[in-house]
């Protein structure tokens, strides 16, 4: 492979950035700028020079030897300091030494899951980790990066093996007496991966919404107080307030960290009857992404607001509004009861992600569903007395490769430029 380099922070001012250099000439380049390298998995400060002398930086200098690096290859990391100027400079001074070129997005975490540091379900939760927005996102990504899924993926395969080895030793030995009757460890194994896989599948939809964001509607009539009631949430005036009923025209939202929960609350436009063409349009929207949200917050001005609304709009949480001036119910305005609306709409959502699986990609399902199928196959097979033993061992290989996809045993390579099209370039 090509010796790679890039930068591994943000780019802009800062006051440390770090260059990654990766590949069998990383360190010839790195002693062309440094000089003499520490010794391996060791650091030390050295000043950094183009090939005219000129000193560019100095930098603290860390040297890892193939394959105990992020890569598994020769990796030089520098650390200067976070101009822009001075990042230029060393990347025309590493692209001058003839033996690197810029990295593409993601090659670095590629390189590592060819090198067999990663598994593919890892490389996806490095991805999500970085992209983590709150705790509970942070602990969901750290589950992929520390290899639950590798942990789930082998014990699964592990039964699945066993029960075919059982299976085709009644193959083997089909001419001969079989001493011990196989089918009730058979049937347990594969009811046992079957179970596992139906526990991941269960709690999938709840995986997927805390990795992307859950969404909360607030609706009501107009002139309720959901633009109030949404600024008051967001800390800030992000929507327009009047008395004017029918301000608000589209869905404005503003994302929030609810006790580790990522949430997206939205204000719609308020739900009436009207002759404004724009309005009617800010209605629909409203409907939509009603129907669409995860939860739903209903605002009503008197006891029987609401009634009306769309039927297909279920409303999971009610609350009187204006209570500045009812006393009851929430105000945005003062933020009255507006604490009480948080915690309930943070265990309703709560209550969604109590028992998450690993699996948390739709990748992750589509093999899941694959591999439940073909152990669904086997077990019917297996109960058949028509079937013979090969056609249950043959989906239980099925299933096993299923599973095997979930971490990259198998060839996966359409995956591959989606997934890490998502990557940094120094990542």
């Amino acid at each position: 492979m090509q010796t790679i380099f890039a930068l591994a922070t943000a780019r802009g001012k800062s006051g440390v950035a770090v260059l990654r250099i990766s590949g069998p000439d990383a360190h010839a380049v790195a002693e062309r700028l440094a000089g003499e390298l520490p010794g391996p998995g060791r650091h030390a400060l050295r000043r950094l020079r183009d090939r005219s002398g000129a000193v560019l930086d100095e930098a603290l200098v860390l040297r890892f030897d193939a394959p105990h690096s992020f890569t598994g290859e020769d990796t030089v990391e520098l650390q200067v300091h976070g101009s822009l100027a001075v990042i230029r400079a060393l990347e025309r001074a590493i692209a001058e030494t003839g033996l690197a070129r810029m990295a593409e997005p993601g090659e670095f975490t590629r390189r590592a899951l060819l090198n067999g540091n990663l598994d593919l379900a890892q490389v996806e939760g490095l991805s999500d980790l970085i992209a983590a927005e709150t705790e509970l996102q942070r602990q969901q990504a750290q589950g992929l990066l520390t290899g639950r899924m590798r942990e789930f993926a082998d014990k699964c395969r592990a039964d699945l093996l066993r029960a075919a080895a059982l299976i085709e030793a009644t193959i083997d030995f089909a001419d001969e007496e079989v001493p011990v009757d196989v089918s009730p460890e058979v049937g347990t194994l594969i009811g046992r991966v079957l179970s596992a896989i139906e526990h991941e599948l269960k709690g999938f939809a709840g995986a997927e919404r805390l990795r992307h964001g859950f969404e909360v509607a607030i609706i009501g009539e107009p002139n309720v107080g959901k633009s109030t009631l949404l600024n008051r949430i967001a800390g800030r005036e992000i929507a327009i307030t009047s008395e004017i009923a029918g301000t608000t025209r589209d869905v404005i939202e503003v994302r929030v960290d609810l006790d580790g929960l990522p949430v997206t609350f939205l204000d719609t436009a308020g739900l009436r009857d009207s002759d404004d063409a724009v309005e009617r349009i800010g209605i629909a929207r409203a409907r939509d992404r009603a129907l669409a949200a995860d939860l739903r917050v209903l605002l009503v001005d008197g006891d029987d607001g609401g009634a009306g609304f769309d039927p297909r709009v279920e409303i999971d949480l009610r609350y009187m509004a204006k209570a500045d001036l009812t006393g009851q119910g929430v105000s945005g305005l003062t933020g009255q009861g507006v604490d009480r609306l948080l915690a309930e709409v943070s265990a309703a959502l709560s209550e969604r992600v109590s028992d998450l699986p690993v699996a948390s990609h739709e990748r992750h399902r589509q093999a899941l569903v694959t591999s439940h199928a073909a152990l669904m196959q086997a077990l019917g097979a297996f109960g058949d007395d028509r079937a013979g033993a090969e056609i249950v061992a043959l989906h239980l290989r099925d299933g096993a490769r299923a599973l095997d996809s979930l971490i990259g045993r198998m060839d996966v390579e359409a995956v591959l430029g989606e997934i890490f099209s998502q990557f940094c370039i120094g990542k």
